[in-house]
């Protein structure tokens, strides 16, 4: 497991690492400040679209084999990045990075599915789901602290450099550590390759989001052609979808299994209010306190630290009805609670809103996960799990659009109270639609089967694991 959780790690984090080396690029490559914003939406557009990318590449061809390529375009990324002297040679490496640590969360949990099958285990492995959502998502918060000290002591370069060593890390361990896949049955055409990925609703979704980030991204200024062609798109991808036999995006499965669509949902709007504190607040503290980048990362510290500690145990109980709740209820509290903060407002009540906002971000990314696992087959869990990551994404994306569109020429109190509104409103939505969710206030938990730091308990899971360890299956 360690291989999967130390690559999952390296997508959460260069989400939020790049944040505090903005100002040293601008200076460096000789652009304004505003221009390379274009280099955290680059990662956002790149992740959104490979993550269900990944994990149908990796149904198709192998959840291992798609983990190591995406580790080794993680490494060109970094090395691009850099040596990178323009602002074109930077995006170009962090869409790399976004699109090689995307492909690694699917592929493990593909893989953990296949493992967790072959052991006979009829429940989910909450301890290794709970493991794997702290590295690739609990741990997203850490981007901007690790951020600040890198650039603080060794320059903007290290934020892409420091992908080398862990991706490097990460690729040995699977080659040594994860059993090599099942080899692909018979031989394949280019076409009946196209057809099975179905490339045109890869392309399209792509287009699709592209367009729809274009026009978030312009906010103030709204770009409306770009929202036209996202909705054109959008609505043509949707028909492509509805007729192949293959799709990319099983709109019939979003349609049918609402639970699912609603997973989705929740993960979304809690993805806008706690992205909008990482990023948001950060940039309140720095104008309005007059804090470093360095210290208004490590402000935020101990809210990753306390959503990492509430992960494992709600995920190791795959709990699932009671941490909705909280997260619901939690993502309000603490959103009515910006609405309080001032200049003046002492640190130590900000640390408690953080740490609030890290009960909200602990329970919602464990409970889903959890909940997730359970909604899909085994054979679609690889491509569900990269759309929910992509509906993470949404949300992050969305909050850069009401962060921009609010901060867009002051930031202030009342600016922030703005965005602490708006996130209310959000809160208040996801709320109801947890309260409103029957299977989930019927659902405590999944049936728990985790034989993960013990033996076995019976014999079909010591022939299920024997036959994985024995024949790579």
């Amino acid at each position: 497991m360690t291989p999967l959780f130390t690559g999952s790690a390296i997508n959460a984090i260069n989400t939020s690492l790049i944040a505090t080396a903005l100002v040293p690029i601008a200076a460096a490559v000789h652009v304004s400040v505003g221009r390379t914003a274009v280099l955290v939406s680059a990662l956002y557009l790149a992740s959104a679209i490979a993550q269900p990318m990944g994990g149908k590449l990796a149904e198709e061809f192998g959840p291992r084999r798609v983990f190591l390529a995406g580790v080794l375009i993680v490494l060109a990324g970094g090395t691009v990045g850099g040596v990178g002297q323009d602002l074109t040679a930077l995006v170009v490496a962090r869409v790399l990075i976004g699109v090689g640590s995307s492909a690694v969360y699917p592929s493990a949990m593909l893989l953990i599915r296949r493992r967790a099958e072959a052991a006979g285990l009829d429940g989910p492995p909450g301890g290794v789901l709970g493991g794997l959502m702290i590295a690739g998502a609990a741990t997203s918060a850490l981007g901007l602290p690790v951020g600040g000290v890198l650039v603080d002591a060794w320059g903007w370069r290290t934020t892409f450099f420091i992908n080398l060593p862990f991706a490097l890390l990460a690729f040995v361990m699977a080659l040594v550590w994860i059993p090599p896949d099942l080899r692909v049955v018979g031989p394949r055409t280019l076409r009946e390759v196209a057809a099975r990925l179905d490339v045109v609703g890869i392309v399209g979704f792509g287009a699709a989001m592209a367009a729809l980030l274009v026009f978030l991204m312009g906010l103030p200024h709204p770009d409306w052609l770009a929202l036209g062609l996202a909705v054109v798109v959008g609505a043509g991808l949707v028909r492509w979808e509805l007729r192949t036999s293959r799709p990319f995006i099983d709109m019939r499965l979003l349609g049918t299994n609402l639970a699912l669509t609603r997973t989705y949902l929740r993960f979304a709007l809690a993805g806008l209010c706690v992205y909008t504190v990482l990023y948001g607040l950060t940039q309140w503290l720095q104008a309005g306190r007059s804090m470093s980048s360095k210290e208004a990362g490590l402000l935020l510290l101990p809210m990753s630290a306390l959503s990492a500690l509430l992960a494992r145990p709600i995920s190791q109980r795959n709990l699932v009805r009671t941490p909705l709740i909280v997260a619901a209820v939690s993502c309000l509290a603490a959103s009515a609670g910006v609405l309080a903060l001032t200049a003046t407002t002492p640190i130590a009540w900000i640390v408690v809103i953080t740490l609030v906002f890290g009960i909200t971000l602990g329970t919602t990314i464990s409970a889903n996960q959890t909940a997730l696992y359970t909604q899909v087959e085994a054979g679609q869990i690889g491509t569900a799990s990269g759309l929910f990551r992509t509906f993470g994404f949404l949300g992050s994306i969305a909050s850069s659009a009401l962060i921009s569109l609010v901060f867009h020429t002051h930031v202030n109190d009342h600016r922030l109270h703005v965005i602490a509104l708006i996130m209310v409103l959000v809160s208040v939505l996801g709320l109801v639609i947890v309260v409103m969710d029957h299977k989930v206030m019927a659902q405590a938990r999944v049936p728990r089967d985790d034989p993960v730091g013990r033996a076995p308990t019976t014999a079909r899971q010591r022939r299920g694991l024997a036959r994985w360890f024995g024949t790579g299956s």
